[in-house]
């Protein structure tokens, strides 16, 4: 410890002046002038290709116990021109290497945190000068091919004994912040090829070692989940990824459930945060004083919003499209309290700062009165609710088709659905409704204590019905209505009577079709609507067809008639544009689809006009100018049997989720965005020296 004393960098130095490190002051005569650090003395020698170590024996032990200055490091890599920069190959390679050397065999923890803190900004340094399109030539300038094997070999090796084994969180920090400074090096993280050597070289059991034991996972699991995420998505659409295999055929339950406490954690931690928008003012004088208010206290937009982590929601997706085992954790791990952010005070990645936001989530605040979910299935819905009903911009529609897919994913699971549907299984979860026109806003979203399918059924309708707008989502429409439609045909073909209220999904159904009707001249020049009507259509001609197996009782199977029969005009509407665009003059690129849809709507057409005659009949016979909802369903039953309908092929039929067919370029633009994010979090700011001290003796 004397020897960091002596340097004027060590652990007991907090008030010695500080001075520019890269000037020294002009001579006055007469005054001293100021030292010089003498690790950037050993800098500037390394950086004017020299060997500061040629002719003392001992200089790296000596080298590696002063505290390394990032900012001067960072500064004159930066000014540097490309080409000087690769003249100084032989300086940074031997740099790398005796950084290693130190992590694989020295024990002095001071050395290697020094030695860790090097390698990230060296790698950083180096890879921000954009060499080439490639991470070739930085491999080459800072590690040499000649040895990059052996030297990365080396390196993981060391970070994984790091990581398992007893050493101060710091240091297991800094082993974390080096992996993500390696995996965020590039936008395209595909195009790394730093982390072909962490392919050869495993790091998965590892992470699985710190989501497994209860105060890593608390001090490290974030970043480990961090790391995991971009490990899984590199290359996986070229090469085998390693990572991929690993996590696909993982039954460790102790790890999984890790992982699911991590992700519970952070999304717990965002619905807590979230703060529904305040109910609008009723009346002129509520909007009076409401304008008043806010002309004599703006409204502060400048305001601090919280994450929405998409990382985190990548490797949720990850888990449950790869590995079946995860499903169980879905539905067991329950919705933790303990905090996410990291509890060590060095976390590799900094989730203090600014960082992309939420439309409508402020931090800071804590709604009261709202019980969470007692499982990762309710906690995921909650913030579903709360992504779904605030769809701006791209990148809330990137957020919003990540929830979707993911949905997707759960409901073409069996044991997922069987859950689902349980109806011993029963919580509340509580779901935000957007503000409508039409509606108030809800002061909370807490459902009764019941299935969660019918809580997902609540989130899909209360999607559909809250963003029929001119700039029409056309592919999360039809990704919502996936997600309907897959849970029907589970239900009818395990003969499921979830007691529901099925009116609401119908309502939302038809409400879409009457929207499709009214604002056909603006959607059809640029979106194909028949595509989202066909799936609509589909949906109704499922239960017509199958609803008397999994409605709950014949008396909902006569509302859905009902319900047909009472918006005749919406079928006859959509049928009527349907045959405009399928007509031989019509020379429209949607006329397989208009084709198709008018195709589909004989069967709902047939029960109008059906039913219409006999219903106008009994109002005459029995001389009633308006009929009520009781004695239209009368006349319902008593006419099933003469009612003739076309069997219909395929409606419970649907493709199967696949994500290198339908979904790789999404992912591909979400992961170079995720790169983005965490390269902006991961921070290279120095250990705190008395945060050490405290660490060093606490486990010495």
């Amino acid at each position: 410890m004397s020897a960091i004393n002596e340097e004027g960098e060590g652990l007991s130095s907090p008030r010695r002046p500080t001075h520019s490190p890269t000037l020294l002051r002009k001579g006055i005569p007469g005054e001293r002038k100021p030292l010089k650090e003498k690790l950037i003395t050993y800098y500037e020698q390394l950086f004017k290709g020299e060997d500061p170590s040629q002719g003392n024996p001992r200089f790296w032990e000596e080298f590696f116990l002063l505290k390394v200055n990032i900012q001067y490091f960072q500064t004159t890599m930066s000014e540097m021109k490309t080409w000087e920069l690769i003249s100084l190959k032989k300086s940074l390679s031997l740099l790398f290497v005796q950084c290693c050397t130190t992590l694989q065999l020295d024990d002095n923890v001071i050395r290697n945190i020094n030695a860790l803190q090097t390698l990230c900004v060296l790698l950083r340094s180096t890879f921000d000068k954009k060499l080439s399109d490639s991470s070739f030539d930085v491999i080459d300038v800072v590690i040499g091919f000649d040895s990059a094997e052996c030297q990365m070999r080396n390196l993981v090796e060391a970070l994984n004994k790091f990581l398992v084994h007893d050493y101060p969180a710091s240091l297991k920090n800094l082993c974390l912040r080096l992996l993500l400074v390696m995996l965020t090096a590039m936008d395209n993280i595909s195009q790394n090829m730093l982390l072909e050597y962490v392919m050869m070289n495993s790091v998965f059991e590892t992470i699985m070692h710190l989501l497994s034991v209860p105060d890593l996972r608390d001090q490290h699991g974030y970043d480990a989940v961090v790391v995991l995420t971009l490990l899984v998505n590199y290359r996986k659409y070229e090469a085998a990824n390693p990572y991929v295999i690993k996590l696909s055929v993982l039954d460790d339950e102790i790890a999984l459930h890790g992982l699911g406490s991590v992700v519970s954690s952070v999304l717990t931690e965002y619905n807590k945060k979230y703060v529904p928008p305040t109910e609008e003012p009723v009346g002129i004088f509520g909007h009076i004083s409401s304008f008043v208010s806010n002309m004599l206290v703006p409204v502060d937009t400048s305001q601090t919003r919280v994450k929405i982590d998409m990382a985190v929601l990548l490797v949720l997706y990850e888990a449950i499209h790869l590995n079946r085992n995860f499903i169980t954790v879905l539905t067991h791990t329950k919705s933790l309290s303990n905090p996410v952010t990291p509890t060590t005070p060095n976390p590799a990645i900094d989730r203090s700062l600014p960082l992309p936001s939420s439309p409508t989530t402020p931090a800071g605040k804590q709604p009261t009165g709202l019980p969470q979910p007692t499982n990762l299935l309710g906690t995921f819905f909650t913030f579903s609710s709360i992504i779904l009903q605030n769809i701006k911009d791209d990148s809330s529609v990137t957020h919003a088709r990540l929830c979707l897919v993911i949905i997707t994913c759960i409901v073409e699971d069996q044991f997922a659905n069987s859950f689902l549907h349980d109806p011993n299984m029963t919580f509340p979860v509580t779901l935000h409704r957007a503000s409508l026109l039409h509606r108030k806003p809800t002061k909370d979203g807490l459902s009764h204590v019941r299935p969660l399918a019918c809580s997902l059924l609540d989130l899909m309708v209360e999607f559909m019905i809250s963003h029929m707008a001119k700039n029409f989502k056309l592919d999360l429409y039809r990704k919502c209505l996936g997600v309907v439609h897959r849970m029907l045909c589970y239900q009818k073909r395990c003969k499921i009577r979830l007691n529901y209220n099925w009116k609401e999904l119908w309502v939302g159904l038809l409400n879409l079709l009457k929207f499709f009707a009214a604002s056909e001249e603006h959607l059809l020049p640029k979106l194909n609507i028949f595509a989202v009507a066909i799936e609509v259509v589909k949906i109704f001609n499922l239960f017509i067809t199958y609803g008397d197996t999994f409605l709950p009782n014949p008396s909902t199977y006569d509302e859905l008639y009902y319900e047909l029969i009472r918006m005749q005009k919406i079928f006859e509407d959509v049928h009527s544009m349907a045959k405009r665009y399928s007509s031989p003059d019509a020379h429209s690129e949607f006329h397989s689809s208009a084709s198709q849809l008018a195709a589909n709507l004989v069967n709902v057409r047939s029960i109008s006009a059906h039913f219409h005659p006999r219903i106008n009949a009994w109002s005459a016979s029995h001389h009633v100018t308006s009929i009520t909802p009781e004695q239209v369903l009368e006349v319902v039953r008593s006419n099933y049997d003469t009612l003739t309908l076309k069997l219909q092929d395929n409606l419970d039929h649907f493709d199967k989720y696949a994500e290198k067919l339908n979904e790789a370029a999404f992912f591909t633009q979400l992961l170079r965005s995720v790169t983005n994010s965490v390269r902006e979090t991961v921070g290279l700011s120095s250990v705190q020296q008395l945060t050490l001290l405290n660490e060093l003796g606490s486990t010495s």
